[in-house]
């Protein structure tokens, strides 16, 4: 499995195209360092100034409150996800081996790097994994403009399966929004049970496989 997944230096902030202002950059940086350190608990808006050392008004002038600051932290992260998980899957020979790649990766999430200690707690992704619930009946259409690129590279395997007869005919975005609702639902529930123990690399290692093999049947021809 690939060693990290960066966030991306630069990319879509909710409703914005091309770069973003500089301190827009630095306050989503913090944010995403303060929910790896802390959780949600961790992230507030006098932490994130505290962190990048800017003024109240320079939040602000970028975010209408911390439910955009977390909008934002998913539209980075997904972009650099969709940007680099795609290069490598990019690598392996057919589509389905492609897609395989991807939602091993998701369910994977930090147990797929390298040098994730043993034990680690995920409290970003458990973080997330509490926002995108919540985000998804407030903020449906910012949630999912921020996922639209990881959907785009599934949906561009799924459709590549279905020219060469691997994959059944179908809507490709529609499939891939089916698979990633599977996958990102089952993970959520790990990350929020993880949350009071000790995180077990192997139970999360045979779930990829498990939700792969139910996903493959469910898009194979």
């Amino acid at each position: 499995m690939p060693k990290s997944i960066e966030l991306a230096a630069a990319g879509a902030l909710p409703g914005r195209e091309g770069p973003t202002d500089p301190r827009a950059q630095a306050l989503v940086a913090a944010a995403y360092d303060l929910l790896a350190e802390g959780g949600l608990e961790g992230l507030t808006i006098r932490a994130v100034l505290a962190r990048t050392g800017l003024a109240r008004r320079a939040f602000y002038d970028n975010f209408g409150g911390k439910d955009d600051l977390v909008l934002a932290v998913f539209a980075q992260t997904l972009h650099a996800a969709a940007r680099q998980l795609g290069s490598w899957a990019d690598e392996k020979p057919t589509p389905l081996e492609r897609l395989q790649f991807i939602v091993q990766s998701i369910v994977l999430g930090q147990f797929g790097l390298e040098e994730t200690p043993a034990g680690a707690r995920d409290l970003r992704g458990a973080a997330l994994s509490r926002e995108h619930m919540r985000l998804a009946e407030s903020h449906p259409a910012q949630l999912a403009q921020a996922l639209a690129p990881l959907l785009g590279v599934m949906a561009g395997y799924l459709s590549d399966g279905m020219a060469d007869g691997s994959v059944r005919r179908s809507d490709a975005d529609r499939l891939a929004l089916l698979v990633y609702n599977l996958v990102s639902t089952t993970v959520h529930t790990e990350l929020l049970a993880e949350e009071s123990g000790i995180p077990d690399r192997a139970r999360r290692m045979a779930l990829a496989d498990e939700l792969w093999e139910f996903c493959s049947r469910a898009v194979i021809a």
